[in-house]
């Protein structure tokens, strides 16, 4: 009889503990930074291959592009001290159901949102899926498990208007948010456009209230309009009935001086992450103007952390292989399969813990 109850007891520890462990495997994530970590080689990716995608942007489709090395696609990101989940689109879609999910950025916000909508597809290849572009708006649904995933193209995220002056970028104004509402969860995205000067500038004025200039500091101006899209959050979105998520600042590889090698040609050629616990270049500036932004807002915004992570992926860039093929190297656009994938396992993290 005493084995007996000893035997019971040691069972009921085991079950215990085994529970424990489930759980705790369940929350890795929880209070772990999971921008922190390197790129291990992982013959289990990538996640999907371009074959599976029949909808992939061609520029963002490398290897159909040409691309000879195939390495980049094998590498997974490991945070230091917990596990990134494995990504699962049929439990993703479950989660979903009866919900859209909106993305609003500039062509970095295309790459994650082909990325996912590729993610997606892989997991139920066989569901129906329809995929619509409407003017500045693409809608990717699958009917079957009621999930619409859509972008929308603002670059700036505050308002451009042409006036008899000329185009004028408004960075109090944001009559474009008129278009978010209603989704339960939002993506945004801007930096990359603040940069462009000259025939790629899609502004000829910047205004501020009732001050009209040609031009003013970039990251300046950036931060004013994050301001008024943060505003916006404050204003318009319920906590309890949406999401909202910044995708963060995506890095390109144009200096090699800033992982190391200078007299690199941008990303030409560039076969393997960088590695080391900091990329040398320093934190992005504009990185840092956003998480100032974020941080003074009332409402949580789930920041998605690429930028370190991503600034080690020199190699994962089109280079050659992208829209320009060799008359214009893309050096600021990812491969798919690649880096944006990485950035959905981030938003899936996100996702399952509540």
């Amino acid at each position: 009889m005493g084995i007996l109850i000893v035997l019971l007891i040691l069972l009921f520890i085991h079950i215990h503990q085994s529970g424990h462990h489930q759980e705790a495997r369940g929350t890795a994530t929880r209070g772990c930074d999971l921008s922190q970590g390197n790129w291990i080689a992982d013959e289990s990716y990538p996640l999907y291959n371009t074959s599976d995608c029949p909808f992939i942007l061609n520029q963002f489709d490398c290897i159909t592009n040409g691309r000879p090395d195939k390495n980049y696609v094998k590498y997974r990101w490991q945070p230091d001290n917990c596990n990134l989940p494995r990504f699962n689109g049929e439990d993703l879609l479950r989660r979903l159901r009866g919900k859209s999910i909106l993305f609003v950025g500039d062509s970095l916000s295309l790459n994650q949102w082909q990325s996912l909508t590729c993610m997606l597809h892989t997991a139920v290849p066989r569901a129906n899926y329809t995929s619509l572009r409407t003017g500045d708006l693409s809608t990717f649904t699958f009917p079957s498990h009621d999930v619409k995933v859509m972008l929308s193209r603002n670059a700036f995220l505050v308002d451009i208007e042409s006036e008899s002056i000329g185009r004028v970028l408004k960075l109090d104004s944001i009559e474009g948010g008129k278009k978010w509402k209603g989704n339960d969860i939002l993506i945004f995205d801007s930096w990359h456009w603040w940069l462009h000067i000259g025939r790629k500038q899609p502004w000829d004025f910047i205004r501020e209230g009732n001050h009209t200039y040609k031009d003013m500091d970039r990251l300046v101006a950036y931060e004013k309009g994050l301001k008024t899209w943060a505003k916006w959050v404050e204003d318009n979105v319920n906590p309890n009935k949406t999401r909202v998520f910044f995708q963060g600042v995506s890095p390109d590889h144009l200096n090699g001086g800033k992982w190391g090698e200078a007299k690199a040609r941008f990303c030409e050629g560039q076969m393997v992450p960088g590695s080391g616990l900091k990329y040398s270049g320093g934190s992005h500036p504009a990185e840092i103007v956003l998480q100032k932004v974020l941080g003074g807002m009332s409402k949580h915004v789930n920041l998605l952390n690429i930028t370190a992570l991503s600034q080690m992926r020199k190699d994962g860039h089109p280079s050659l292989y992208g829209f320009g093929g060799k008359r214009s190297l893309d050096c600021s656009h990812w491969c798919l399969p690649g880096v944006p994938d990485t950035w959905n396992l981030l938003l899936y993290a996100a996702l399952i813990q509540n």
